[in-house]
């Protein structure tokens, strides 16, 4: 019999007598746990050995299954194992919660024996009065409850009995049971409770702490060290303050059990200060075995830890979103430049305050430029890495609470398919996690979007929009070919400009100004400065300034007062214009109490009504706010804009302030169904007896019958017989492996419904076969779009397509090039503008020889179209305003027309790398680092580049509503219900023409009208453009928007340039000119052109033949009727026919203005020719 070497206090404090309390019983502890772990495992080997594994199927049961019909018994140690699987795996909330506390009563357990390590290592004591021990007591009985259901749920008992948990608990059960029949205590092996701590990154995951590999991994090689320093620890304070066996316990260690950790710490890290040593045999073979193991994990486990804490993200922690502050995730391409470009929009100072937080989530880390633009914002931007296709990544950047999602598309990839269908997944993974997060998402393809209808909880109506680069970037395109420039000044209007460069440029002009006399030239438009000895000379850069100011104005949205309500949208355009200096554009039309349209232009039959949204077209957000404060009784007699603020009259602005805007439905609305159904009925002819399918079954676009490719490829023959001028040719350069380019965007606005059939200008599509017969199956139902198989670089091919007639030559590329070569991803489009700039033409061919024998004084052009005789022509005089501001007649205007250049070719040249516009125009001054809307061709229109759809992104956030307002614009009518019939992949139906499809035709257009004939002739000399645009509203319900006018204006250079630039909104006091064209909204006229031409020949034929009748000039022209339209059939810009019809039918109508069917390309080959 051993004896604990107690003192006599410590004896009397055991409350047992003298010689007892000094015995050892340790023995029974550990013969405890020996023969619970010996018995057990026998007893499992024979139960394997005799009856197999426990839980077969010869147990008896409890309940029966329908199994193929037919009863089978279920065993009840199946049921058993069943219920305590779920338990022990977390599979439920209660065995999560099991799992857990089990972990945490273990980890309490270890503290207590902690505790106990202050105590001798064995003695007696009194239950009743030791707390500890009835804690840990009753952690045990819960520890050998748990061990019970972890047996039962084990699939090999064998296997579990033999497991690391298990031995724990045999090491540590037992003994407790034991104490607590002796009265007595041992620390014994509880210290293998630590070993609990392997568990932790398990309850982490469980607990969804811990999601990735990298902290998983390293909070696992942690506990390794932690639970095996405090495990092997407590073993060696156990064997040093007993001393050994064998000596009678006589040369016990007495040190505490955190010297013993120290001991281990310092053995494993191979430094040995040797102040701390075990002094019995046990302890020394117990730290010989460490050293061995020790050494082991530290050179395996400690590298690997460093290795891992190395590659600590710093990016990989969650969002702490700001109390009171929104935030939105971009996630998609994250580039510096896509980055660079979202933001400069996004948080521009012109905006209102802006109390959004950017979450930019990548899986990729940023490089060290992309890191250095995140510090500059740091204030409102984080990055997080993570992917989006994962959710517990979604969770860390709080998606849940997000106000939205913006998936930005790599606009430049070499695959389009490839990226669309990655960002698609992007979306699918982000509704799939929060289904009612409003999310704007880019692709590049438009037969791309019908993927999006597939997700359930894709709604556009709570704000889910897609921005297709396609769609915007060749409708932009298509809608030059109908005015040009206005790719210029869409681009410009939603985009947040700078006002750094503006101001700067302004500011250089008024230097110049300041320095010299400058004065308006002749027609009072141009500036030349006058130097002080007289000399006059121009000053070149003037244009630029006109072209800046324009470029400072954006798009925006506000509610209209309640001083509008009542009026019609004219009435309210010029009060906006004329007191308000704005632009008013649109405003949103109710249907009904839950859906709206937006409708462009109205007219006068739309009348306002409280709370109605308006969208502007003003220099800040700052400046609409006049709309919204406008009151007529305080702010009637003010002329300083700026004075124009909120009233506290009873009429004030308090009208709707909590008003929220709504989707609004992408259909445009320019008057009632039934006011357009019954202009339709009265206008179209009735065709009874047979169905007319003219329009697809949308009716917003014209449809043929399918041809073959064959059929509108064009061979010598067709060539011959077909006539091509004024039409549209698109150079396409592209082979059988090039990704699609989406001809079918731009043939689109080209075959809009709300142009007449002998409007449409005919499209010449010239490339190689082998890529146009890919693009053929979405253009065969579009009515006179022909192939020539051939090279845009050819000279012969062009001039086979009469490139010099045309109105319009688009250059498109769908070569794609990757690596170190991007640079040259443009090349094609920039050698063959510079091929067509380089060519000279004979333009007499193609014109009458009616035409050149009456020497030039009247021009004749044929109106071709499909199935039409190209025999009757329209004779129309002639006004050339080159020929007029220098004197020369048409005669001379014709014969220095027949030797042109291709630069009188009006060009629009698609580019991938806004650097690339410096290599389109050799004339021109741009610095190669120019922005890009600072330079000559973009503000001519003559260049396009798909990086202006970079601000698409953030002004469709902040205002929804502008994108389907520059879609309408753009894409000529493509509403949800077409791409719901694209998406099923069969092409576009044809519709019958039935007053209710044909309804859909009355739809504003974008047109371009010349100043030099028509009904404005008198506002092109020198008169305000304020004067025009008032007058062209309430007399024609035509909303000006901007001016296309010539580089050299004023034509006091050696060779004055036959290019334009645009001027966006001018000021009401800005001075026209006669060469202006001006940008406009226009209405539909649903008269044929070939009925207005024939109604004008008989008014003439009668005109004349009356006697004492004086012909009435164009400026007296009658106002018409409510959406009437101009007197004459003018050939605009797009083929946009206007005329005026009498107001009364008894009264003889007044003689139309002088038709002119010459189209302003015409005119402009003219004007260049001239100046040559």
């Amino acid at each position: 019999m051993s004896f604990v070497n107690l003192t006599d206090e410590q004896c009397l404090a055991t409350l047992c007598p003298d010689p007892f309390c000094r015995e050892r019983y340790w023995y029974v502890f550990l013969s405890s746990s020996l023969i619970t772990f010996l018995g057990g495992l026998v007893a499992v080997v024979i139960t394997r050995l005799c009856w197999g594994r426990i839980g077969g199927n010869n147990m008896n049961t409890n309940r029966t299954s329908l199994i193929d019909g037919e009863e089978e018994d279920v065993p009840c140690m199946t049921l058993v194992r069943e219920w305590a699987n779920s338990l022990v795996s977390a599979q439920t909330k209660i065995g999560k919660f099991l799992v857990s506390l089990y972990f945490m009563l273990s980890m309490a357990s270890f503290v207590l024996y902690l505790f106990d390590t202050n105590e001798p290592v064995e003695r007696c004591f009194v239950i009743g009065q030791d707390v500890i021990f009835q804690i840990d007591l009753s952690f045990n009985i819960f520890f050998l409850l748990f061990f019970g259901i972890r047996f039962f749920a084990s699939q090999d008992k064998l296997w579990f009995w033999l497991s690391l948990n298990s031995i724990v608990d045999f090491a540590t059960i037992p003994p407790i049971f034991v104490s607590l029949i002796m009265s007595r205590t041992w620390l014994g092996l509880r210290s293998l409770r630590a070993l609990r701590l392997l568990q932790l990154s398990e309850i982490l995951q469980l607990l969804t702490i811990l999601r990735t590999s990298n902290p998983i991994r390293l909070v696992s090689l942690l506990t390794i060290f932690l639970s095996m320093w405090l495990t092997v620890a407590g073993i060696v304070h156990l064997l040093e303050n007993s001393g050994d066996p064998w000596d009678n316990f006589s040369n016990a260690n007495p040190i505490s059990y955190w010297t013993c950790v120290y001991l281990l710490i310092v053995t494993m890290s191979t430094v040995g200060y040797g102040d701390v040593t075990a002094k019995t045999v046990l302890g020394t073979v117990v730290m010989t075995v460490f050293i061995f193991g020790g050494l082991a994990m530290f050179a395996t486990y400690v590298p690997e830890i460093f290795e891992i804490a190395g590659r600590r993200n710093k990016y990989g922690g969650p969002y702490q979103q700001e109390r009171g502050k929104k935030h939105i995730v971009v996630c998609g391409h994250i580039t510096y430049d896509s980055i660079a470009n979202f933001l400069k929009d996004f948080l521009h100072k012109d905006r209102d305050d802006v109390n959004v937080e950017i979450v930019v989530f990548d899986c990729n880390t940023p490089d060290l430029e992309l890191e250095a633009l995140f510090k500059r914002h740091f204030t409102q931007l984080t990055f997080i890495q993570g992917s989006v296709l994962n959710s517990v990544d979604l969770e860390r950047v709080q998606l849940v609470e997000a106000d939205a999602c913006l998936v930005l598309c790599n606009k430049y990839c070499n695959d389009p398919d490839e990226e669309d269908a990655a960002n698609i997944m992007r979306v699918i993974s982000v509704k799939n996690f929060h289904p009612k997060i409003r999310t704007i998402v880019q692709l590049m393809q438009y037969h791309n979007k019908a993927y999006l209808l597939n997700i359930p909880s894709w709604n556009w109506r709570e704000g889910d929009d897609v921005i297709c680069i396609a769609e915007l970037k060749l409708g932009f395109i298509a809608q030059s070919c109908l005015a040009p420039g206005f790719s210029t000044i869409m681009a410009n209007l939603f985009a947040m400009r700078s006002n750094s460069e503006i101001e700067r440029e302004v500011a250089f002009v008024s230097n110049v100004g300041a320095m010299t006399d400058v004065v308006p030239t002749q027609d009072g438009s141009s500036l030349v400065a006058v130097g002080n000895t007289g000399e006059m000379q121009l000053f070149r850069d003037a244009w630029q300034s006109y072209y800046l100011e324009g470029c400072g104005a954006e798009m925006y949205t506000e509610f209209l007062s309640k001083a509008f309500a009542g009026m019609t949208f004219p009435e309210v355009a010029v009060v906006c214009f004329q007191k308000l200096k704005l632009l008013l554009i649109a405003i949103e039309a109710n249907i009904d109490a839950s859906e709206s349209v937006i409708a462009i232009n109205p007219g006068t039959h739309l009348k306002v009504q409280e709370g109605t949204l308006g969208f502007f077209i003003a220099g800040s957000a700052h400046e609409v706010k006049r709309a919204y404060f406008y009151c007529k009784s305080c702010h009637e007699d003010i002329t300083d804009v700026e004075k124009i603020k909120q009233c506290t009259c009873e009429t004030a602005v308090s009208i709707l302030p909590h008003m929220q805007m709504q989707r609004i439905d992408g259909k445009p609305s320019n008057g009632t169904v039934r006011d357009r159904k019954q202009k339709h009925r009265d206008s179209e002819d009735s065709t009874s007896g047979e169905d007319v399918y003219d329009y697809d079954s949308t009716g917003m676009f014209h449809w043929c019958k399918e041809r073959t490719l064959e059929e509108a490829t064009l061979d010598q023959e067709m060539l011959k017989n077909t006539v091509l001028t004024s039409h549209v040719v698109v150079c396409v350069f592209g082979d059988a492996t090039s990704p699609i380019i989406g001809l079918r965007n731009f043939v689109m606005p080209l075959r809009a419904s709300n142009f007449h059939k002998e409007e449409l200008k005919k499209i010449v599509m010239l490339g190689r076969i082998e890529y146009l017969r890919r693009e053929w199956e979405a253009l065969k139902n579009f009515p006179n779009v022909y192939f020539l198989n051939g090279s845009p670089l050819s000279r012969a091919h062009l001039r086979k397509v009469n490139v010099n007639q045309s109105d319009m030559c688009v250059i498109l590329s769908s070569n794609a090039i990757s690596g170190e070569q991007e640079n040259l991803q443009d090349k094609e489009g920039i050698l063959a503008s510079l091929n067509l700039k380089a060519m000279r033409f004979d333009d007499s061919v193609g014109l009458s020889d009616k035409l050149m024998s009456q020497g030039g004084q009247r021009l004749v052009v044929p109106i071709a179209s499909d199935g039409e005789s190209d025999d009757e022509v329209v004779e129309t005089e002639v006004f050339n305003p080159v020929a007029h501001h220098l004197g020369g007649s048409p005669r001379q205007l014709l014969h220095s027309r027949e030797q042109s250049a291709g630069t009188s070719v009006p060009i629009i040249t698609e580019l991938v790398n806004d650097s690339n516009v410096q290599f389109l125009d050799q004339d021109d001054d741009d610095d190669p680092d120019t922005e890009l809307y600072l330079t000559q061709p973009f503000a001519c229109g003559t260049a396009f580049a798909v990086s202006v759809l970079d601000s698409l992104m953030s002004a469709t956030y902040f205002n929804d509503n502008a994108l389907t307002l520059i879609r309408t614009l753009i894409t000529g009518g493509a509403t949800p219900e077409l791409e719901q019939i694209l998406a099923e992949g069969a092409g576009m139906k044809p519709g019958r023409s039935t007053p209710e499809l044909l309804v859909n035709r009355d739809r504003t257009r974008v047109a371009q009208l010349p100043l030099f004939e028509g009904p404005f002739t008198q506002y092109g000399d020198g008169r305000m453009y304020g004067d025009l645009f008032i007058d062209a509203l309430k007399k024609y319900n035509i909303l000006c928007f901007g001016i296309y006018r010539y580089r050299d204006q004023a034509m006091a250079t050696a060779t004055p340039s036959a290019a334009r630039y645009v001027i966006t909104n001018p000021p009401y006091e800005f001075p026209l000119a006669t060469t202006d064209l001006v940008f406009c909204l226009m209405h539909f006229n649903p008269s044929p052109p070939k009925a207005r031409n024939i109604m004008s020949k008989k008014r003439k034929r009668r005109k004349d033949g009356s006697s004492g009748e004086v012909r009435q000039d164009q400026s007296s022209a009658t106002t018409p009727e409510e959406g009437g339209h101009l007197n004459g059939t003018h050939t605009a810009r797009g083929g946009v026919m206007v005329e005026e019809d009498a107001k009364e039918k008894h009264v003889e109508p007044e003689p139309p203005p002088p038709t002119v069917n010459m189209t302003p390309a015409l005119a402009m080959k003219n004007d260049k020719c001239q100046q040559q």
